[in-house]
């Protein structure tokens, strides 16, 4: 039926060639579809089908070129009506044909014959003996046409470009044979070479997947799955930056190559880790997602990775007995400072998160934008233990549930049940009264933690000043000779092995290691 023929429409009985203009393309072709009259017969608009395709796809080739320029876009590298050496042989010999017609058509035309010496330097370089310069002079010009019809991206001299270059000739001295027969009388002729003969027309080209789309798609399900509770915002960005870089919207249309380009640009104004721990690790499990749910046919972005430098340290990564009792001196005994006026600029519960926090990761080794986050209802008391709930209630937990951890002794001599007693109902260390925006106001005050650790001299050059606390309560609990698996249980870390997930930590367990931890000189 002329219905299935690709890029064929009948119109009130008569057949035309028709291509949809993209939708970014229209603005400079003016027009949201092509058509070319292919008259009322079928069969002869079948034969004048390639052509007239192929016609306009050079229109809209020279409308991308058109965009191309003014987005700085190198449409050689991105062709947009990719065909393969057959099908680009099978389209120049059914237009050397039907242009054969056209000018048998013509009153003024006259046969002048074949050219015996064309038709041998054509059958040498269908048999491979022919160089670059002669392909060109051949069938350079041919080359160009379709390359500049969005069908090819091969550079010049390579070996794909001649491949395209033999095929092309081989069309060439098909379409002369038919050329000889049609002088004789016979319009009856069919190809018999096997490039020609057994190509398949081209398929359809894949359906455009917006990659605006397709992202909150993505998030949309991560979130129903339990994930990504700020709706993707973090990572926002990084779709954005792939869009900008790509500059357009197009998921189908990104290739490997596209992202490998896109690699080396975030490279040069961003760190290793950042690009393929955040971009590249984003994008992956983006297109994996979109190729798991049958959206694309592929994830391209599956072994796009930056290698990352080891990273060598030159001490231990946790404080020190004394770097830790230096700490909590300096946190004990925190003032707010007044300017010269006698103004106190700093806020109280930001006065209060530099006294509290840094004593409470000591013994319980958490993130500390999982103290800084900690509400007064996050403090109770169970049974005999006072435990503190981190809670994604609260702001974030990265490993997604809550945990409870039972407080240390001197963190209650210390008064914190005192200060929490005493404290608003919410959030103990910041000001956001808004649950959508506590996990932001807690990771800034975290933030302002580690700049007065480093600023007052009390961090070591090398270290982390707020995750340095989870490195020495994993240690204190090797050297007392507790279970890894409790202090994972304490500090939130994940199961290495899935036999880690088996059975629960109780609280009491937690109480029990947490009170063995010893006390810190802080006189």
């Amino acid at each position: 039926m002329a219905g299935k023929v690709r890029h064929l429409v009948n119109r009130s009985g008569r057949y035309h060639a028709r291509l949809v203009v993209p939708k970014e393309l229209r603005t400079i072709i003016g027009k949201t579809e092509l058509r070319t009259s292919l008259g009322g017969d079928y069969r002869q608009a079948l034969k004048l089908l390639p052509g007239a395709v192929a016609n306009l796809q050079n229109e809209i080739a020279l409308a991308d070129r058109k965009l191309a320029k003014q987005a700085g876009r190198n449409i050689a590298s991105d062709p947009r009506y990719i065909l393969t050496p057959q099908q680009i042989a099978l389209s120049h010999y059914t237009q050397r044909l039907a242009f054969d017609d056209e000018l048998r058509n013509d009153r003024r035309y006259a046969s002048v014959g074949i050219d015996d010496l064309l038709v041998s330097r054509l059958r040498n370089a269908v048999a491979g003996r022919a160089d670059d310069a002669e392909f060109s002079e051949l069938v350079g010009y041919q080359v160009e046409r379709f390359r500049a019809a969005g069908n090819l991206a091969a550079e010049i001299g390579s070996d794909e470009w001649r491949v395209i270059a033999r095929a092309l000739c081989s069309a060439e001295l098909e379409a002369l044979e038919r050329v000889c027969e049609r002088d004789e009388g016979d319009f009856t002729g069919a190809p018999s070479a096997p490039i020609i003969r057994d190509a398949q027309p081209p398929e359809d080209a894949p359906k455009k997947v917006k990659l605006s789309k397709l992202w909150t798609d993505y998030i949309k399900s991560r979130v129903q799955a339990g994930f990504m509770r700020d709706n993707g915002k973090r990572l926002n960005s990084v779709q954005e930056s792939l869009r900008k870089f790509l500059k357009h919207d197009d998921a189908s249309r990104v290739t490997k190559k596209d992202l490998i380009a896109w690699r080396e640009h975030l490279m040069e104004s961003l760190s290793a880790k950042t690009v393929n721990d955040i971009y590249l690790s984003a994008v992956r499990s983006l297109f994996a997602w979109a190729a798991e749910n049958d959206i694309l046919s592929e994830n391209v972005a599956a072994s796009v990775r930056q290698p990352k430098p080891r990273k060598v340290y030159g001490r231990e990564r946790g404080y020190t007995d004394a770097e830790a009792v230096k700490v909590l001196k300096a946190s004990r005994t925190y003032q707010s400072k007044a300017d010269e006026f006698g103004n106190v600029r700093e806020g109280e519960q930001t006065a209060n998160m530099k006294r509290w926090v840094p004593i409470i990761c000591a013994f319980s080794g958490a993130r500390v934008s999982e103290i800084t986050q900690l509400r007064k209802e996050d403090v109770r008391k169970e049974g005999d233990v006072w435990v503190m709930r981190i809670t994604p209630d609260a702001g974030t937990v990265k490993a997604g549930g809550y945990r409870d951890v039972p407080l240390h002794p001197q963190i209650v001599k210390e008064g914190f049940l005192t200060f929490v007693d005493e404290a608003e109902d919410g959030p103990l260390f910041h000001n956001a009264t808004e649950p959508e925006k506590f996990k932001r106001a807690a990771e800034i005050v975290s933030n302002k933690l580690s700049d007065w650790l480093r600023e007052s001299g009390l961090t070591p050059k090398g270290l982390q000043p707020n995750h340095a606390w989870r490195h020495r309560l994993k240690t204190q609990c090797r050297e007392l000779g507790l279970s890894d698996r409790v202090a994972d249980a304490i500090q939130g870390h994940a199961g290495k092995t899935a036999g880690d997930n088996y059975g629960d930590v109780t609280l009491s367990t937690k109480a029990k290691a947490v009170n063995q931890l010893p006390e810190y000189d802080l006189t």
